[in-house]
């Protein structure tokens, strides 16, 4: 006992060390960047097939008799199926290869998907776009697996929340960045699209340059690969001090935590009662996210702006606003989700999309010889964007892993993943047939989605904000 009080002011010590210096440090920095350049990935793709639509189709023409819009719906969507496969196959090879070399695959898988695109024009071959499109879904559903994974996991626990939004801030950062390359005097043209859509090829190669100098995560070398040493190693690199053992030790209690811990599959989640309610709360707020009709915006903004009365050049510029509203969006609502809580936000954006869209609408009647009602119909559509930055865009991804406990968390994030990409699939798919056959309705069968997720936000989703995680399993137990 003598011994344990001599030691304690210096094991205080060695805590209040390690604690100042867990926090940012360049090689946290280099890992953090190298990861998330898979999230600008994914929004550079997610917002690149907007501007481009009319040269793609004029392509589509050159090479088939069938419905060029057809085809086009084909190629956004095509992405989504991508994205469904990218999923699963993270996770399989995110415990195989580690969480580095998953990403440093993923990179490559990313550099066929945009060689394909990029020379699909020069070759003559819709069906290159249509193949590299897909390939470049897989790299995306990949990332948006494996990236947040990586990142929590090199993060200092008290710079987690931090870093994490970080992966929806390379989103909104991507999805700016290609709605600017397509604008008329950049690539926006004839014979610049191909390079627009080839331009992908760039956070993939960089990626492939800079995975090698990463480190890997420190929680993957201990609690899969089992190697203590390496863990330390990475870990001690990554926070610039050898001031780790708490860090570690926490990492074995872990651990062991997750070891007492009943595990559960996919098929349990909806065979036991307990598990099945949070489960399917989970998925309608994924449903929510995609059918509440943001990638109608996303994929077909130009096509929705000169719908309101607007030029094409006066379009696409319009569409960068799109993603520029997202990323302040996504600066906003990091505050607010502690502290308004996951449930008002998300009741909140709901609410907002569904006023904005059924104003979308009305401004769609009224825009013909009315420049007025055309620059309302942008000014509504940047509302509704920004209602979805509030609480949709983001609560969805988070809100599975605070409903379920350890044992059921993977098994359900994976479920709530798949959901949403197939729901961004159908929407990509329809939004064109469906624009045709309603014309200025187009957005109704979307309002009234929104006011059944609203409803049944109100009445099913708990609040989750300053309750543990056994305090919000124990909710459905009851």
């Amino acid at each position: 006992m003598d011994n344990d009080n001599a030691l304690a002011p210096l094991r205080e010590c060695e805590g209040s060390h390690r604690s100042k210096m867990a926090g940012t440090t360049g090689a946290l920095l280099y890992a953090v960047s190298a990861a998330v350049l898979g999230m600008l990935q994914f929004g550079f793709n997610t917002g690149v097939i907007n501007s481009p639509r009319t040269f793609i189709e004029n392509f589509i023409r050159e090479q088939y008799e069938a419905s060029p819009s057809l085809i086009f719906s084909i190629i956004v969507s095509i992405f989504a199926v991508g994205g469904m496969i990218g999923c699963p196959l993270a996770s399989w090879l995110s415990e195989k290869q580690g969480r580095k070399g998953a990403l440093f695959i993923n990179a490559f898988i990313g550099v066929v998907g945009a060689v394909l695109m990029g020379f699909s024009k020069v070759s003559s071959s819709v069906e290159m776009l249509i193949i590299g499109r897909f390939i470049i879904g897989v790299n995306c559903g990949f990332a948006t697996t494996v990236s947040p994974t990586y990142v929590s996991e090199v993060a200092p626990l008290r710079l987690r929340g931090a870093f994490g939004t970080v992966n929806q801030l390379a989103v909104a950062f991507g999805m700016v960045g290609a709605q600017i390359l397509g604008i008329d005097v950049i690539l926006g043209s004839d014979e610049g699209w191909p390079w627009l859509l080839g331009l992908a090829i760039i956070p993939s190669a960089l990626q492939c340059f800079m995975l090698p100098f990463a480190p890997e995560s420190p929680r993957y070398l201990l609690l899969s690969v089992h190697d203590e040493e390496k863990a330390r190693i990475a870990l001690t690199k990554i926070r610039g001090t050898e001031q780790i053992n708490d860090e570690i030790n926490d990492m074995h209690v872990e651990d062991q935590a997750a070891r007492q811990e009943a595990q559960f599959s996919i098929p349990d989640l909806f065979s036991i009662k307990a598990l099945r309610t949070p489960l399917i709360i989970g998925i309608v707020m994924h449903l929510s996210q995609q059918l509440g009709g943001i990638n109608a915006v996303l994929y077909y903004s130009t096509t929705i702006f000169i719908r309101a009365g607007l030029n094409d050049e006066d379009a696409r510029l319009a569409s960068i606003g799109v993603g520029s509203i997202l990323f302040v969006m996504a600066l906003v609502s990091i505050p607010l989700i502690d502290r308004l809580g996951r449930r008002t936000l998300q009741l909140c954006g709901l609410g907002g999309m569904t006023v904005f869209s059924v104003l979308m609408t009305a401004a769609f009647f009224s825009y013909e010889n009315n420049t007025t009602m055309s620059i309302f119909a942008v000014i509504f559509t940047f509302l509704y964007v920004a209602f979805f930055g509030v609480g949709p865009s983001s609560i969805p991804w988070m809100i599975l892993s605070e409903l379920f406990g350890q044992g059921a968390r993977s098994a359900a994030v994976s479920v709530g993943a798949l959901v949403n990409w197939f729901a961004n699939f159908i929407v990509g798919l329809t939004f064109i047939p469906m624009s045709e056959q309603l014309g200025n309705y187009v957005f109704l069968p979307y309002t009234v989605l929104l006011i059944l997720f609203f409803a049944f936000t109100y009445f099913k989703l708990p609040e989750t904000k300053n309750r543990t995680i056994e305090e919000v399993t124990a909710l459905f137990r009851k």
